[in-house]
């Protein structure tokens, strides 16, 4: 340790310094020496801390210590069995000294910290941090290491890693370590040898026509020879299967195909090698668009519903598919290769939630048309209530301020037991909280929880606060066993007790009751207290026969489900089930509202419609047709890219014979599904994807004069969430856009083009896949020479699995730690500079506070001072007895001799002095002498009269004859302090 300057050249000011206190110490102040010395002192020491401040004084420490930092490689590519690794980690760890410090960064896709810096070693380290082991970025790592490291230590990075990195720039994040001075030790990994087949690249053309021929190539990589099985699908349709030979290295095979079916497709190609060690790798995709007649999907809720629906497309050219809703596709690709989808008459207890959110992702952005076509299990009655299509629908399912409804009791009897705990609790807890929000101020709404006993989380009441009713359900949390009776008695007794026009309980259970009581009593009375109730069977462990019972005894519903996203549109259909109102049964003839372009086809007149399932137009909607109460039954709106329609009676003739026996129903409806298909122009450009670890280049080419305005690009992922990315153009007609995809997958590129004087814009949308993570793919093996190289950037070494106190061997490089004072300096600097102030400035008695400090230390003492400190006192006073004697006597000559000469007119050097006549007739009896002016006399120079000598008082009787010499002495005591002040 030790001191040092920041500007060493600034001390030479000390020279000038050390003129000042020599100047000032010889200087002839009028104060008394001890104020002198304190008043030098401080001024001095003042400037000493300005100059150490200006010159940057430091203090400086030496610290033999270190500081290793682990980044262990996370990432797929590693080894399964990493217990031989951890060893060695936790082994190298324990060779370090005390003092040296030690922490941990794992590395995939992403970099997390493990362990921060400790001195207390690594043990029972687990890696528990969540890192994206589908991509290796070990120079992310590494930089998020460096940052760890402390400055008061000797620095050092671990790398353990196979060296495969797919993304990131390892020897970049090199040079900047070794910049910093930051050496970086390699434990190489060797990768794991294995007989793999693995599928490098699938190709096609990106637009094809209808009953074109076209090449497909698919590229194999091997580690081995073999003889294996490749197989071609269009969607989930084998269009080819051939059996193939491969030798080591790269091998490639042509198939030709031809495009059947127009639309947006999806190709993939497998592989099936009986002695392939890796499955990850055996897949790979790619899209294709073939143009030709739109094609629409028909989802029915009951088989051959769909008759009049599929005349109609037949007669308009118009291909279709017609399944039921449990076959809806489950990928979002599969939804943008058809032009627009009909939801004839189907339950959202059909469709899961993420269905939902694929059909409204079609719409909203790849521009695929929706109609929904009413029935008694449609709208509002299908449960659709708050639900992704219910946002793309032109029309809402609540009623606002709409025909009186019968007041409601409804209590909820919810399962919440421990085999409710994760997302069917959730869901369960969502379906009550969207039934809650269907209902009004005046229904009334109770929930009960229950596991082995029944437990109220809202008491029956009326739905006045609906924030406060949907918070308490938000705070059920599952526990305990299986009791169902008990609960559905409590609900039912409660019930009772609620004054409401219809009166209902939805039960919802998962597993079994405990006990085996008489349910069909209990439903008996509910029956005979016009009360009703559904039950609701979550998954293959719940009772369905006594669920299902239940429900047919109680005048109820019976709801099986496996899919627990259904369970929020299930709970909706019920409460609005309660509300028959919602079904409008009364003929009329419909009104034009705002028909648009569609006015032509109401010209000459409608038909009559029988019943129409009641909903609400939303704001933006245009309603052609409507119902004399006013409902919709008739409306359209444009939803983000794509177009939808609610066509709020049936299709089937039930509702609506008069209509589909009407001669211009098919032209009508026909043209009506053709104005939802998607609006897109030929749009100019052409895509390619190309992928280089976790970032993807989309490239943009266009054969047509450039657009005037800005090219919008959104990527949507198989979690439907979408990324809008930043285009910028390359060349004349040519963009690229660049984005990070943190898993492998689907990806479906929307492109918006705008428009220019030579053509119009429109959208086109495109797909690219990452089958896989790159972490599978064979590669050529260069990770060893690649973590050797980063070691002799930095200054590192390379270390074995045999010898793991290495890390901690070799010379190690002393820190030093500095502390700038400045700032201490610069702060004892205002102290010392006040302190000056009250020195120069202040007139402090020092003496007398000496001695006022001296007397107290010596009370503390004791009562009794010791008889050296009374004999020193005693002749310290003789010595100033005998002074003031000898200074008496010589005032007294002094004074005697002037007085002889002023009695002869002289001056001390024997000159005549001036005479006035007051002091020629002054008297000079007694020996007096004339005052000097200003001396006691009068000011203007006049002399004062002589006064003669007082005699001196005698003592009195029994007083010391030392007491009048006692009393000089303090009088000249006083005269010097007072001069001191």
């Amino acid at each position: 340790m030790g001191i040092q300057f920041r500007e060493p050249y600034l001390l030479l000011l000390l020279i000038p310094w050390a003129g000042f206190v020599v100047w000032a110490w010889r200087s002839r102040l009028s104060w008394s020496s001890l104020r002198r010395r304190w008043a030098v002192g401080l001024r001095a020491l003042l400037l000493l801390l300005l100059i150490a401040a200006l010159a940057g004084m430091q203090w400086f420490e030496s610290l033999q210590q270190r500081a290793v930092v682990y980044v262990a490689d996370r990432s797929y590519s590693m080894p399964a069995d990493s217990k031989t690794y951890d060893a060695w980690l936790q082994a190298s760890a324990a060779a370090k000294a005390k003092d040296d410090r030690v922490g941990v960064v794992t590395a995939g896709g992403n970099a997390i910290v493990e362990r921060s810096l400790t001195a207390d070693g690594l043990g029972k380290l687990a890696f528990n941090g969540q890192v994206n082991r589908e991509f290796t970025n070990l120079a992310q790592g590494l930089g998020l290491a460096a940052g760890l490291l402390p400055q008061d230590a000797s620095p050092r990075l671990v790398l353990m890693s196979d060296g495969q990195e797919n993304t990131g720039d390892l020897l970049r994040e090199a040079r900047l370590l070794k910049d910093k001075g930051i050496p970086v030790d390699v434990l190489p990994i060797p990768a794991a040898v294995r007989r793999d087949v693995a599928i490098e690249s699938l190709k096609l053309p990106q637009k094809l026509y209808q009953a074109e021929k076209y090449t497909l190539e698919v590229q194999l990589k091997s580690t081995y020879a073999g003889t294996g099985e490749l197989r071609v699908y269009e969607d989930n349709r084998e269009i080819s299967s051939q059996t193939v030979t491969v030798e080591r290295g790269d091998n490639r095979f042509a198939l030709q195909s031809l495009a059947r079916e127009p639309g947006f497709h999806r190709y993939r190609a497998e592989i099936y090698f009986p002695n392939d060690e890796q499955a990850a790798n055996n897949a790979d995709y790619a899209f294709s668009r073939v143009s030709g007649p739109p094609k629409v999907l028909v989802v029915e809720g009951t088989p051959g519903s769909s008759t009049n629906v599929e005349a109609v497309l037949k007669s308009g050219l118009i291909g279709c598919d017609t399944i039921p809703p449990e076959m809806l596709p489950r990928e979002m690709a599969d939804y943008t290769g058809y032009d627009s989808i009909v939801l004839n008459n189907v339950p959202a207890t059909r469709i899961s939630g993420p269905q939902m959110d694929m059909i409204e992702k079609a719409v909203k952005d790849h521009g695929v048309g929706l109609i929904m076509t009413g029935g008694e299990d449609s709208f509002g009655m299908g449960g659709y209530f708050k639900t992704p299509i219910e946002r793309a629908l032109p029309v809402s399912m609540e009623l606002e301020g709409k025909r009186e409804i019968p007041s409601l009791g409804l209590i909820l009897v919810i399962d919440r037991s421990g085999s409710m705990s994760g997302d069917k609790i959730e869901l369960a807890k969502e379906a009550a909280m969207r039934t809650v929000e269907l209902m009004r101020e005046k229904d009334t709404v109770g929930v009960v929880a229950f596991d082995s006993s029944p437990w109220w989380v809202v008491e029956p009441q009326k739905l006045t606060d609906k924030k406060k009713v949907t918070g308490l359900i938000q705070g059920i949390q599952p526990d305990g066993g299986t009791e169902i009776y008990t609960a559905v008695e409590e609900a039912y007794q409660r019930l009772l007790k609620v004054d409401a026009q219809r009166k209902h309980i939805i039960l919802l259970t998962d597993g079994q009751s405990a006990t085996n009581q008489s349910y069909e009593q209990l439903a008996g009375s509910m029956v005979q207290n016009k009360m009703t109730l559904s039950s609701v069977a979550v998954g293959e462990g719940a009772d369905v026969q006594l669920l299902e019972k239940l429900a047919k005894l109680a005048k109820g519903r019976f709801y099986y489900t496996n899919d627990q996203t259904t369970l929020p549109a299930i709970f909706s259909r019920e409460a609005v089930m309660m509300a028959r109102t919602y079904i409008v049964d009364k003929p009329f003839v419909p009104a034009l509202g705002q028909p648009g372009d569609w006015g032509e086809l109401f010209r000459q007149g409608v038909p009559k419609i029988n019943a129409y399932v009641a909903t609400t137009p939303k704001q933006a909607a245009e309603v052609a047709l409507t119902s004399p109460e006013p409902d919709p039954l008739l409306a359209r709106w444009q939803y983000g890219s794509g177009r939808a329609v609610a066509w709020t009676s049936d299709v089937t003739g039930k509702w609506s014979k008069d209509w589909v026996e009407w001669n211009a129903f098919s032209s009508v409806f026909s043209h009506i599904l053709k104005w939802t298909f998607p609006q897109f122009q030929a749009a100019p450009f052409e895509l390619t994807s190309r992928l280089g670890g976790s970032e993807v280049t989309l490239g943009l080419k266009s054969g047509s004069p450039d657009p005037t305005g800005e090219i919008r690009v959104s990527v949507t992922d198989e979690a439907l969430q979408t990324e809008n990315v930043q285009v910028t153009p390359t060349a004349p007609g040519e963009y690229e856009a660049k984005m990070s995809v943190a898993k492998p997958g689907v990806y479906l590129a929307k492109i918006d083009v705008p428009g220019n004087k030579d053509q119009a814009g429109g959208s086109v949308t495109a797909g690219f896949v990452l089958p896989y993570s790159p972490e599978y793919r064979l590669t050529p093996g260069d990770g060893a020479a690649k973590l050797k190289q980063l070691a002799e950037l930095t200054g590192g070494r390379l270390l074995s699995l045999e010898h793991p106190e290495a890390v901690f061997q070799g010379k190690i490089q002393p820190k030093r730690t500095v502390r700038d004072l400045t700032l201490p300096l610069l702060m004892l600097a205002v102290l010392v500079w006040l302190a000056d102030i009250a020195v120069r400035r202040l007139s402090v008695p020092w003496a007398r506070l000496s001695a006022a400090a001296a007397a107290y230390v010596r009370g503390r003492r004791g009562p009794a001072a010791p008889a050296a400190d009374n004999q020193a006192a005693a002749a310290a006073m003789e010595r100033l007895r005998r002074r003031t004697r000898e200074a008496g006597a010589s005032r007294r000559g002094v004074q005697a001799g002037s007085a002889s000469l002023l009695a002869r007119g002289q001056d001390a050097a024997g000159r005549e002095l001036p005479r006035t006549d007051a002091a020629a007739s002054a008297p000079r009896a007694g020996g007096g002498t004339p005052a000097a002016a200003g001396d006691g006399g009068d000011r203007a120079g006049t002399a004062a009269k002589p006064q003669a000598p007082q005699p001196q008082a005698a003592p009195a009787p029994g007083q010391p004859a030392e007491t009048g010499e006692q009393a000089r002495m303090d009088r000249l005591l006083a005269a010097k302090n007072r001069r001191k002040r």
